[in-house]
């Protein structure tokens, strides 16, 4: 997501649940669960649920029942369903009166590994790793995460990509053998890999899942975790999708078909149907035939190829004039509006607006060389995906002289939503944050931010808005390291994030730490640097606001830069 904030809690509450279980699991606890779990999971009598390293949450069968999110700076846990109602209002995962650690089977993790090759199976910190005879080290999703090195024997060293110890004098003859299945998988744009008793899936952000061969199947709600068939009459499987690996071009086991590359491969685009969706039901090709996905599916946070309607779409005026200070006037129309909060992220990946199957004519701004440099070869792909295209600096966050209490911006807004490309939305900030109420976030209390829609993400929820701020988060994929900037800070919330953690959650340190980290990061972007420190300025470095929206007509000064 990319996406922001909310998956950086998600990290969070991962590392609070392993240092959480301080009391000593037992295996004679397993017999109240109808299941053995392969990893120490967390217990809650009570409710009847059970909590894994990865904040899923199953019922005391096994069966996906939710997922935990994370209070940041506690211990303390929210669990919602898989429609994302609340299950347990908060949890305190260090509370004995209320859960135990329920001692996991390690061995019963290999069921769940699978590779095209013989693997040993590795385990660390709740983590499963690969090891290959060529010595090289993958994770589930098969992506190289580091490498072996032989000390005698079978006896090897494990060291991550940056030479970092992993692990010492590992006997890879005491590890599990995980024999190679030889099943290789088709993909287009990186995708989730979810495999059960039922079948063999491919799940892509643009909700369209593929059997391994890429064959179109059916599709996948991010929210329910259902997959349902192509014709959408039968449910194939539930699983909580988004915590399953991540298939990347570069895997093991994964044939990559780039749609960039014009004689790449041999396998050809299926023609897409009249309504732009994004991808060819099975009936309409034959069933060897992978079905080729929109090269702007990314998983990522903000990025995927949801379908779109051209109605939606808002052209600009050019016979209006720009209005250079004093706030424009703001039109509300009779759209969407609801409450929600604010994240942000800039992963400099293409906009989902950029791609001719969204854009209905209407196309947000892409650019190369590193940014700047506007162009309209619409069918070039993106850096997240080995293309040329990436984000417009200028599309950064604004604010307009003599126009204080209201800023404007680009954004993500949720996948589902499908045709919001050029929609415009005004959020007030209600003082009030999605996870603290912080001095900063009350300061922000009736100030109005004007956004416009040009991306999509899905794992953005409804309500939220993951604003384009640099500095804000890269999400799932690292479109700037081409940029030369300096540290873009956590993965998932950015600099104000790292900001947070060094200052132990003290809000009144918060701008002045992430003033100082733009001017570094952006030291030699000066268009980047003033887009990062919107957030310390104009927003008073506040993460997570709560805001009412409000659909509006979008005013000029967005649709210039749009």
């Amino acid at each position: 997501m990319k996406s922001s904030l909310f998956k950086s809690l998600f990290a969070l509450g991962t590392v609070m649940l392993a240092c959480s279980c301080s009391d000593k699991p037992s295996s004679s606890d397993n017999g109240e669960l109808g299941f053995v779990p392969c990893e120490d999971v967390r217990f809650l009598p009570n409710e009847g649920l059970v909590i894994f390293t990865d904040l899923s949450v199953t019922d005391i069968n096994g069966q996906p029942a939710g997922i935990a999110v994370p209070v940041p700076g506690t211990t303390i846990v929210i669990i919602k369903d898989l429609a994302g109602n609340n299950l347990v209002d908060q949890f305190d995962l260090t509370d004995p009166a209320r859960s135990k650690v329920i001692a996991g089977d390690p061995s019963q993790c290999a069921s769940k590994v699978s590779t095209c090759e013989d693997a040993r199976l590795f385990i660390s910190n709740n983590k499963k790793y690969l090891v290959y005879p060529d010595l090289s080290v993958t994770d589930e999703g098969w992506s190289q995460v580091g490498t072996a090195t032989v000390i005698s024997g079978m006896t090897v060293s494990i060291t991550d990509l940056a030479g970092n110890i992993m692990a010492n004098n590992v006997d890879l003859a005491s590890l599990q053998l995980i024999q190679g299945d030889g099943i290789r998988y088709t993909i287009y744009e990186p995708a989730y890999h979810l495999k059960d008793a039922t079948g063999d899936y491919l799940v892509y952000l643009s909700t369209l899942v593929t059997d391994p061969k890429g064959v179109a199947i059916g599709y996948a709600d991010f929210t329910t975790g259902i997959i349902k068939s192509a014709d959408l009459t039968r449910t194939l499987t539930q699983g909580n999708i988004t915590t399953q690996p991540i298939l990347l071009p570069t895997s093991k086991c994964v044939d990559y078909v780039n749609l960039n590359a014009p004689s790449s491969s041999s396998v050809q685009p299926q023609p897409a149907s009249s309504s732009s969706s994004a991808y060819v039901p099975p009936t309409q090709s034959s069933s060897s035939t992978p079905i080729i996905v929109s090269s702007s599916s990314v998983i990522k946070s903000s990025s995927s190829s949801t379908p779109k309607s051209s109605s939606s779409v808002i052209q600009s005026s050019s016979s209006s004039a720009p209005v250079n200070s004093g706030c424009p006037t703001i039109k509300t129309k009779g759209g969407a509006s609801g409450s929600g909060w604010a994240t942000r992220y800039w992963d400099c990946c293409k906009p989902h607006c950029s791609w001719p199957e969204h854009a209905g004519g209407n196309y947000s701004k892409q650019c190369t060389n590193k940014g700047k440099s506007e162009n309209t070869n619409w069918g070039d792909g993106s850096v997240c995906s080995g293309g040329s295209q990436m984000t417009c600096t200028s599309q950064i966050p604004f604010t307009i002289d003599g126009c204080t209490d209201m800023a404007f911006a680009f954004a993500a807004v949720p996948a589902a939503n499908g045709g919001s490309c050029g929609k415009c939305f005004q959020l007030t900030f209600d003082g009030t944050g999605k996870y603290s109420n912080d001095a900063n976030i009350k300061k922000l209390k009736g100030k109005k931010l004007i956004i416009m829609a040009t991306n999509v993400g899905g794992d953005v929820q409804q309500g939220q808005f993951d604003i384009m701020i640099p500095g804000g988060g890269v999400g799932m994929f690292n479109g700037c390291s081409s940029m030369g900037w300096g540290s873009q800070g956590e993965q998932y919330g950015g600099l104000l994030s790292e900001c947070e953690k060094e200052s132990n959650y003290k809000a009144t340190k918060y701008k002045s730490c992430l003033t100082e980290k733009c001017n570094k990061s952006f030291s030699n972007d000066a268009e980047a640097k003033k887009g990062c420190l919107f957030l310390a300025d104009w927003m008073g470095a506040a993460g997570n606001p709560n805001h009412n929206y409000v659909e509006v007509e979008c005013p000029q000064v967005l649709k210039d830069k749009y």
